[in-house]
């Protein structure tokens, strides 16, 4: 029992961190194309 809920808080440890890492990209993306629409917009 102990192993089977070590295995399931390791598995949805690592479901977190893998969605964690996609929105911080999909943010970065975001904030890059706002950057580049803006200084489009200035020129």
């Amino acid at each position: 029992m102990v192993k089977k809920l070590v295995l399931a808080l390791v598995a949805g440890g690592i479901v977190l961190s893998a969605s964690a890492c996609n929105t911080v990209k999909g943010a970065g993306r975001d904030v890059q194309s706002v950057g580049q629409a803006g200084e489009e917009a200035i020129n």
